[in-house]
């Protein structure tokens, strides 16, 4: 059997990762690491065949290599900041390579944050900070880039302003962006893990839309006129973002207010565009686009959006 060790497995998209792993092979053994005297991952995966429970703190390495031994590839799902991405993983891959794994898939799961501007993102720099540690480690490392999580547009990140039915982009309407849901996305770490030939990086993407595409997939599904509407450059939403940082309370936080907007800048400057992408790589997938998600959204209804419908 493969054994293949999830941290952060409790997490959003943790567990998606462990539920498909689980479905990919029944030959696939997975094991969840979680803190010590956690309860939410036993409440979860306490009565499943084929999971074990392993518990260590990131800070205690001779207890994060018992949990690892044996293990055949370590995915990473934790979701934070400095803390996190880089101490915490650190202290994963050094016990990964003690505990004789052959593999490792750190928490990207993002945009490609190779090509962004340092000072411009946080979160992709810390990113790229972890990449050199673990393109320095002894072992076989896979990291899945797969835009913006597209669930997010609902709410998350707001570029689509439903009540005023507007679509806000910066620079240009007309700048490609990437979006992936988490279910695809971890169907591909799923695919990746399992994969001994998989290559430095896997570039996927549900999706690939324009914010004037938004507007017109907007005005299709609710029959109101959806527009674009400028909210400056990108270069205007960096400062704002800095000025955000400067004056934050709290620098640990994963997903702050400034956080987001750097985000934005990554997206509408092009830099973080994902150039490389292989929806192909493992056979064909059923890619869940920005149209399924936001229609799902509209017919939900209790979110106060009018419609053609909801007018008559």
């Amino acid at each position: 059997m493969t054994t293949v060790l999830v941290a952060g497995a409790t997490g959003d998209l943790g567990h998606r990762i462990v539920r498909d792993l689980l479905a990919a092979d029944p030959a696939v053994f997975v094991r969840v690491l979680t803190r010590p005297g956690g309860r939410t991952a036993h409440a979860m995966y306490g009565e499943r065949s084929r999971v074990e429970i392993r518990e260590a703190a990131y800070t205690d390495h001779a207890g994060l290599v018992d949990a690892l031994s044996g293990a055949d590839v370590v995915v990473s799902a934790v979701s934070g900041a400095r803390s996190v991405i880089l101490d915490a993983q650190r202290a994963l891959l050094a016990a990964a390579v003690e505990a004789g794994a052959a593999r490792f898939i750190p928490s990207d799961y993002s945009a490609d944050h190779r090509r962004v501007t340092p000072g411009t993102n946080r979160n992709f720099e810390l990113r790229r900070e972890f990449a050199a540690a673990l393109d320095a480690a002894p072992l076989r490392a896979t990291s899945v880039l797969n835009g913006a999580f597209a669930d997010m547009l609902t709410g998350q990140a707001p570029m689509i302003l439903f009540k005023r039915h507007k679509v806000l982009y910066w620079s240009s309407p007309d700048q490609l962006l990437d979006f992936t849901t988490k279910d695809d996305v971890a169907r591909t770490v799923a695919h990746v893990a399992l994969d001994d030939a998989a290559p430095r990086f896997v570039e996927v993407a549900g999706d690939r839309v324009t914010a004037r595409g938004l507007a017109r997939i907007m005005t299709e599904l609710t029959g109101v006129p959806f527009t674009t509407q400028w909210a400056g450059t990108t270069g205007m939403l960096s400062g704002m973002a800095r000025i955000g940082r400067r004056v934050s309370a709290d620098e640990e936080a994963a997903f702050p207010a400034w956080q987001g907007m750097q985000y934005f800048v990554s997206m509408f400057s092009g830099e973080a565009q994902l150039r490389h992408v292989d929806n192909d790589r493992y056979g064909p997938q059923a890619w869940t686009g920005t149209r399924d998600v936001l229609e799902a959204y509209v017919k939900d209804g209790d979110h106060g959006l009018t419609t053609t419908a909801a007018a008559m």
